[in-house]
């Protein structure tokens, strides 16, 4: 009975992050449409902090509440997730050419956070100086972003119209109530998650790298989704980068100063997670680099690499 009574707040607390997180992006970019923002800077920013946000909140209360270990497997694990299944899928579905320069600089961004996070694993805990050295990578992540924005030009940029009062009411409520979905649902799935944990005899890392990570990225799941659909490339590929680079450079940062202590990092997670999620990063950006496309047999690969992952997860 107890299992069953946790399970189904885990599926609660995942319809409200995904629900508030669909409702949050909805309003973000909406905001981000009228101002008239190219659709890259769109993907790469608006759209990925706002895909992030249950991450992002699901980590900083599962620190607070002293799960580093999850706190931890869920930020690491999101990203390996959205590269390893998330993207992968949209390779699969959307393969062609790239402009290189659209995706260069957030590729190497995105690489060298997961390094510093590598990295991190064999010193047993994210420090304050890899916690500079991070937010110093979001850092340069935003100037690039404006450096983007202003090479853009008024090139792909969104129809710009003056918002009607009405359309500013709902965006509004649909922020403020997608915000507090998320928030809730992860109290929800925090609590729940350590409990399934506990009753089924696994480890929090282990709950937090599977099935709490793949569930927090079910919002870019969506958000990829809906741009293979409109066959937008850009926004799809933006959002991910975008979305990998602040879960790497802001959550572990973030959930250490509210934790108050450096992050610890689990043997586990230092030998098997944060390798695997700078590995499938190599994977998934350092090809279409050199050949300037997505091809199939990469999103092929992405996907049984992300298997043989989890296979090993379980057998820790």
């Amino acid at each position: 009975m107890d299992l069953v009574l946790m399970i189904a707040i885990f599926i609660a607390g995942l319809i409200l992050i995904v629900k508030g997180g669909g409702y949050f992006v909805d309003a973000a970019s909406w905001i981000a449409g009228v101002s008239g923002i190219p659709k890259v800077i769109v993907g790469a920013t608006i759209v990925s902090v706002a895909t992030t946000m249950p991450e992002m909140i699901v980590s900083v209360m599962a620190a607070g509440q002293g799960k580093t270990d999850m706190s931890v497997g869920n930020a690491v694990g999101s990203v390996t997730a959205n590269l390893g299944l998330i993207m992968a899928i949209a390779i699969l579905c959307m393969p062609g050419p790239i402009r290189r320069r659209d995706y260069f600089v957030k590729s190497i961004l995105m690489l060298a956070a997961a390094a510093v996070i590598a990295a991190a694993g064999r010193r047993g805990a994210v420090e304050r100086g890899l916690s500079l050295l991070l937010l110093a990578v979001f850092g340069a992540f935003l100037v690039e972003n404006v450096r983007s924005a202003a090479a853009a030009g008024g090139r792909g940029r969104t129809n710009r119209a003056s918002p009607e009062k009405r359309a500013v009411l709902l965006n509004g409520v649909k922020f403020v109530v997608g915000a507090a979905g998320v928030v809730l649902g992860a109290d929800l799935l925090v609590d729940s998650g350590s409990a399934l944990a506990r009753l089924a005899g696994v480890s929090e890392r282990m709950i937090g790298v599977t099935i709490v990570a793949v569930g927090t990225s079910l919002p870019e799941l969506v958000t990829t989704a809906a741009a293979v659909v409109k066959k937008q490339s850009a926004l799809s590929v933006g959002n991910i980068l975008g979305a990998n680079i602040i879960d790497l450079t802001l959550i572990l940062p973030l959930s250490g100063l509210l934790a108050g202590q450096a992050m610890p990092i689990s043997a586990a997670a230092g030998r098997l997670d944060l390798p695997a999620c700078l590995l499938v990063g190599a994977a998934a950006v350092l090809p279409p680099m050199f050949t300037r496309k997505f091809q199939r047999w990469q999103g092929a690969a992405l996907l049984s690499l992300y298997a043989g992952y989890l296979y090993l997860t379980c057998q820790i």
